[in-house]
This record gives C-alpha cells, sequence and structure tokens, in this order.
C-alpha cells in the first residue's frame, strides 16, 4: 500500500526525470514524445496519481496539490522548450535560405548601356541632385503646345514643312521638348524646378551630325525673383559636374520662347564647342500658361543629347548610334 511519503518521492522522482528529458529533446517531434510519456492519459504522471486513491481523505489534498505543482512545472517547461525548438527551427530555415550578397556572383553580360541612355543617366542624376523633378510629355503634338504657346510666329520657318513631320490629322511630332514646359506649366503653380527630357523629331538631311529623331534635354525654373545670374549659375553647376573645371561662356542669341537668349560654349580639348541654348522665359510663354510675368520669371535651357554623347564618347559620326552595330556599342 503507498503511502502519502510514497507518492511524494515518486513525483520528485517524475518531475526531475521529465525536467531532464524535456531539455534533452533535439527537436519538436521528440518533445511532444516526452509530454505524452509523462502528462499523457496513460504516462507517469497519471500513474503516480493512480495510487491516491487509497490514501486517507486527510492526505488526499496535499498529495493533490503536489501533483498538480509539478503538472504545472512540466508543462512550462514543455512551453518554453517548444518555444526554443520552434525559434531554433526558424533560424537555421533563414540560415539555409539566406543568400550571402557579399559573395561574388556569376557574371554573364547581357549587354550594355547604351551611350545615348548613359548620358541622360547623367544629366538626370546631376538636376535631380540640384532638387529638379523629372517630367515627360507626348510625342505627337498640337501645333499649339509646340509652337503657338511658346512664342512661335504664324509664319515661323520652324512650322515649314522642310522642318517639321506633320501627321495627316494636322498633328505633328514634336521637333523640341519644350512642349512639356507648357504642358508642366499650366498643371503646377509656382515655384518650378523641372527637367524634361525625349525623343524630338525634325525633317533633318540625315548625315554625320544631323537625324531626323532625336533626343533633347530641358530643364527650366520659375519663381519670384529669378535673374540671368540664377540661369548662369545652374548652367555653370551642370557643365562643372559633367565635365569638370571647364572654362565657359556665353554669347547673344535668339529663341522665340526666351528673352534674352544665348547660347553656352565650354572649352573642350583646345577649341570652343557649343553646348546648349538657354535664355530668360519670355513673358508671352508666361502669359500663355496663365502666369503673371510682373510676378514671376524664370529660365529654360534645352541640349542635344546625342551632340554631348558624341563629345563624351568621341564619336565621330552620329549615325552610328543608331546602327545598333554590336562592333561599336562593345566598345562602351
Amino acid at each position: 500500500m503507498s503511502t502519502p511519503a510514497d507518492l511524494e518521492t515518486q513525483l520528485s522522482t517524475v518531475q526531475q526525470q521529465a525536467a531532464g528529458e524535456i531539455q534533452a529533446a533535439a527537436n519538436l517531434g521528440e518533445l511532444d514524445q516526452v509530454r505524452v510519456s509523462y502528462l499523457g492519459k496513460k504516462g507517469k504522471l497519471s500513474q503516480v496519481l493512480g495510487g491516491m486513491g487509497k490514501l486517507s481523505a486527510a492526505d488526499r489534498p496535499r498529495v493533490g496539490a503536489i501533483a498538480n505543482q509539478v503538472k504545472t512545472e512540466l508543462q512550462t517547461r514543455l512551453d518554453q522548450r517548444k518555444s526554443e525548438l520552434q525559434a531554433a527551427q526558424v533560424q537555421a530555415q533563414l540560415a539555409a535560405e539566406t543568400l550571402d550578397v557579399t559573395m561574388p556572383g556569376v557574371y554573364q553580360p547581357q549587354g550594355r548601356v547604351h551611350p545615348i541612355n548613359s548620358i541622360i543617366d547623367q544629366i538626370i542624376d546631376i538636376f535631380v541632385g540640384l532638387g529638379y523633378t523629372v517630367a515627360q510629355g507626348p510625342e505627337v503634338e498640337s501645333d499649339y503646345y509646340n509652337f503657338e504657346a511658346l512664342n512661335f510666329l504664324p509664319d515661323h520657318p520652324a512650322r515649314d514643312m522642310q522642318d517639321t513631320l506633320y501627321l495627316p490629322n494636322g498633328q505633328m511630332m514634336r521637333t523640341h521638348t519644350s512642349n512639356i514646359q507648357i504642358r508642366y506649366m499650366e498643371k503646377h503653380e509656382p515655384p518650378l524646378r523641372v527637367l524634361a527630357s525625349g525623343r524630338c523629331y525634325r525633317r533633318d538631311t540625315v548625315d554625320a551630325t544631323h537625324a531626323a529623331v532625336f533626343h533633347q534635354i530641358e530643364f527650366f525654373a520659375v519663381d519670384q525673383g529669378i535673374t540671368f545670374t540664377d540661369l548662369r549659375g545652374t548652367v555653370q553647376a551642370f557643365l562643372e559636374a559633367l565635365y569638370g573645371d571647364v572654362e565657359m561662356r556665353f554669347r547673344p542669341s535668339y529663341f522665340p520662347f526666351t528673352e534674352p537668349s544665348a547660347e553656352v560654349d565650354v572649352r573642350w580639348q583646345g577649341r570652343w564647342l557649343e553646348v546648349l541654348g538657354c535664355g530668360m522665359i519670355d513673358p508671352n510663354v508666361m502669359k500663355s500658361v496663365g502666369y503673371d510675368p510682373e510676378v514671376y520669371t524664370g529660365f529654360a535651357a534645352g541640349l542635344g543629347v546625342e551632340r554631348l554623347a558624341m563629345v563624351q564618347s568621341q564619336i565621330d559620326d552620329i549615325r552610328r548610334l543608331y546602327a545598333s552595330d554590336l562592333r561599336f556599342l562593345r566598345q562602351f
């Protein structure tokens, strides 16, 4: 016949053995086997408690309290060990699936950045660093956005068929990216700092320096108090970022949409090279987008991407940029 002391000893033994096996469980499967072995219906704890029926009524509460304490402690240990094993399992899975980005990958060149895209990316990075927003617009344009709103007179030579590619519906392929300037200013209030880029189209005879399809980049700013000095400083910051410390000069020029206007040259390899045109936005252009030219002023500048790409990469013929000749493109 079991005595209260016997049952207490058995409970203490079960508690110690179970604690050791719980800690030794190497995975969730082994841990579950330990749980069933001790806390299951036919487990060791149940077997010990089966002897309580032979205890006196006075001894049962004390032994029952000890048994509940042992059961609670074992359940706590099981839950704690389960959490540890689950965490270890997750870490092992992460370690197995982790890609070590510090290891050198297998490089299989699929292509190279085209010289045109390369120079566009460089220019965009420079102006984004100056706080400019990048904008785009349609390549098929109306006469209003391509010419009229930009202060081109009705008889301006740029409207001729010799210069412009017209479509049967009266629309045209834009001849410059300045249409983006008008469209952007119509939808936004100053202050503005914007860079626009994209393809342009003109009915040019293709030769070593001309193409019917080319790329342009334009940047403009509108705010109160903007002067030609701001334009010069922006152009200088841009050219120094692109070419380094180069000598720069402004030459008076004419554009319908700017007044005053200038051409900008840089001294490159011992000679002066024209790189862009610029000027203060004409008051008529301001009025066409609803800006008060008595309150706001601004500047605009535009450049041909192909010209800069040819200078930067020392390309002698613009047609090479569009020939899709891998022997040529693999040089870059």
